[in-house]
């Protein structure tokens, strides 16, 4: 039987991970074992907890329990489950609850960078990508066109931060990722150490077409990308084995970092 608990007190210390914390507090940079994020939506919820994370709570309308929760609730019987009438639960929240559904979990631990890359072949890079939405939407082009692993540098956006694993459809759970060493010198010198080709997506006179035959054809390619405004820096173009480039017409000169990533993943996951 579900552990339901009537929200009487809004102030109450428990329900601070909901309405009162921000993605860096939730994030606790400062105690990692700590660390919590925010599953929205029962698929993202299910997969994560198909992926492991331990839940510590559960917000949701009443009507959630017997309806669109019914089955987390089966899976996490012995978990807090924090309830109220729409009107509160806006009222606590800010904005009403779309979803249906909130859950707090704990930070799982990040694999280190040589874990991670042991036995793929394709992998993502991401360079100081700082838009949650684009985060997400990467993760899931990433997860779905046969992308094995990303790679984040320290400037990026967290992937669990809510908005993140919502528009990634819970893919973050479902890919390995982590955060590169030093970047871009340690974390390229570990990609070659590995064994990685590396794929800088910017639009220059040198690169190459993303449907380039030797680019194609390496066995184990790791694909670069850039920040939303200023794309990859200099010293990382410099530091890859290949600029690589989609080809754009009628006047248009790039595509959003999300979009372009999924061309790249679907056109250099083949093999």
């Amino acid at each position: 039987m579900a552990n339901v608990i009537e929200i009487t007190d809004f102030s109450a210390p428990e329900l601070d991970v909901y309405a009162r914390l921000t993605e860096a507090q939730l994030l606790n940079r400062f105690e990692p074992a700590k660390g919590m994020f925010i599953a929205e939506s029962p698929k993202v919820i299910h997969r994560a907890l198909d992926a492991g994370c331990q839940p510590v709570s559960l917000l949701m309308e009443r009507k959630d329990i017997t309806g669109a929760a019914r089955e987390i609730l089966e899976r996490c019987p012995e978990v807090p489950v924090y309830t109220a009438d729409e009107e509160l639960l806006c009222n606590l929240t800010g904005y009403h609850l779309t979803r249906g559904v909130l859950c707090a979990m704990r930070r799982p631990p990040l694999p280190a960078p040589e874990e991670l890359c042991s036995g793929a072949n394709r992998i993502v890079v991401l360079e100081n990508i700082m838009n949650p939405t684009n985060i997400g939407a990467i993760f899931r082009s990433a997860a779905a066109l046969g992308m094995d692993a990303v790679l984040l540098t320290p400037g990026c956006s967290n992937p669990l931060y809510r908005r993140s694993a919502r528009v990634s459809m819970g893919t973050v759970f479902q890919i390995p990722w982590t955060y590169t060493p030093q970047w871009p010198e340690e974390g390229m010198s570990l990609l070659k150490k590995l064994g990685f080709k590396t794929a800088a997506m910017a639009l220059r006179e040198d690169s190459v077409s993303v449907d380039d035959p030797n680019l194609m054809g390496e066995e184990k390619l790791a694909i670069v990308l850039g920040s939303e405004g200023d794309g990859l820096t200099n010293d990382t173009i410099a530091s890859c084995d290949y600029t690589v480039k989609i080809p754009m017409f009628h006047g248009v000169d790039s595509l959003n970092v999300a979009a372009a990533s999924a061309v790249a993943f679907w056109q250099l996951g083949k093999r």
